[in-house]
């Protein structure tokens, strides 16, 4: 069987831990590719709420082999507290793999995330200060410290040495800050290196033997599209590629092992942090849309910016992540709106686009263009089938199925387990 990717559409927190969960006891693998405990899913199973940050989520199928890949940096503290908190709720661990390759957070890359987005000011990011994107800046300048160099006290104290001779440097010269002890981080880390060590594999060879085995391998990205390093909104973006590209490198699987690309899809839009948000709304309709619909970060807390769905990045998504189809969530969140705005383009400086325009100056200048839609008032939280739905409802689902240029393959109506109308397999 081949490979199929899940990626967010948008700027993240679209729901792909409830995507993930639908297909859980249908795949053998899920894998995630990227990203750290910078983003978070929720999952919801009965009455129990899940919020995971750095575990797939596929974790919580009993049948699933769970996956942290090469692309993915690990904070260990954080990574031991969410198996400690799974395995008090009664959920197995034991089937995780992480792969020998993914690099490790230190103490030095939180503390330099903290003081620079703090010395940024006005001009910050708004990144979670996890210490994400110094470990990748480090990943990138071959610097870094990966799962592996965790087995070889030699190694760790070597390349420890290498880091810290720069980083304090930084932390107590520039920034005024107390610099990082190097026993303590070693010691620290070397009592994490023997409960890693059980989890640690080759999980690229892992995943490809299984692949060729005939076996169903999900790969699940955290983030958004307008998130990705390279096709967001640069530079207010994550550090890795949460798109379909970057499920090849973060994985270690080959490309022409895809064969499906799902993209989860809010109903409307939503992001966390700085940067250009067309369609948000800064009045009561967007306090409406972000209590109805709990819009806080799953991982920090924060209020998420809302908006009206944005056609426009829907199909920039497709097109760069080649989707094939999208499972589109909290369409009830909608429900009690007579008229329902959907943004079907800009414009710019007196320029109509179509596109997301091709500069950051003329995305952030960015005006939307509305058409407006049928609501409707009916709880379709109960619906279990797509014909169940109002007939307006129906009909903004095909709406913005063609504005998207994919097939809208599943739809979330709520939370639980089984508020999704599956209307074609996504496996």
């Amino acid at each position: 069987m081949p490979a199929i990717t899940l990626v967010g559409a948008q700027w993240g927190d679209e729901g792909k831990g409830k995507a993930t969960d639908l297909v859980g006891n249908r795949v053998d693998y899920v894998v995630r590719y990227q990203g750290g405990n910078n983003a978070g899913h929720t999952v919801v199973i009965g009455d129990q709420k899940y919020a995971l940050h750095l575990l797939p989520s596929g974790i919580l199928s009993p049948d699933v082999v769970p996956v942290i890949a090469n692309g993915v940096v690990i904070d260990p503290a954080v990574l031991f507290e969410e198996l400690r908190g799974l395995r008090e709720r009664g959920v197995s661990t034991e089937r995780l793999l992480i792969s020998a390759n993914a690099h490790m957070i230190m103490p030095y890359h939180r503390a330099l995330d903290k003081v620079t987005e703090r010395f940024l000011g006005k001009g910050r990011i708004g990144t979670t200060g996890r210490g994400i994107g110094p470990t990748y800046a480090d990943k990138i300048s071959r610097t870094g410290i990966r799962v592996q160099d965790m087995f070889d006290p030699k190694i760790l104290r070597q390349k420890l040495e290498l880091a810290l001779h720069d980083k304090n440097q930084v932390l107590t010269k520039v920034f005024n800050r107390r610099g990082v002890e190097l026993e303590q981080v070693f010691d620290e880390y070397m009592e994490y290196a023997e409960e890693l060590r059980p989890f640690v594999a080759d999980t690229s060879l892992e995943l490809n033997r299984a692949l060729d085995e005939g076996k169903t391998v999900y790969l699940e990205g955290s983030q958004g599209t307008l998130l990705d390093i390279d096709h967001g909104t640069y530079p207010f973006v994550t550090s890795s590629s949460p798109t379909s590209g970057g499920a090849c490198a973060g994985a270690g699987i080959g490309p022409t092992r895809i064969d499906k690309v799902v993209g989860i899809v809010k109903a409307y839009t939503t992001r966390v942090g700085s940067g250009p948000f067309p369609t948000e709304l800064h009045d009561e309709w967007g306090d409406w849309l972000r209590q109805k619909g709990g819009e806080y970060g799953v991982t920090t807390g924060r209020n998420r910016r809302c908006g009206w769905f944005d056609a426009p990045i829907a199909r920039y998504a497709t097109r760069v992540n080649g989707i094939t189809d999208f499972f589109l969530t909290k369409l009830d969140v909608l429900s009690g709106l007579e008229r329902i705005p959907v943004c079907v383009g800009y414009q710019a400086n007196g320029t109509r686009y179509d596109e997301i325009p091709m500069t950051q100056t003329e995305f952030h200048h960015a005006v939307p263009v509305y058409e407006y839609l049928d609501g409707w008032n009916e709880d379709i939280s109960h619906a279990r089938a797509f014909e169940e739905l109002p007939k307006t409802a129906q009909a903004y689902v095909r709406t913005l199925e063609e504005m998207a240029g994919a097939p809208i393959s599943a739809i979330g109506v709520g939370p639980g387990r089984d508020q999704t109308l599956e209307l074609r397999s996504l496996v």
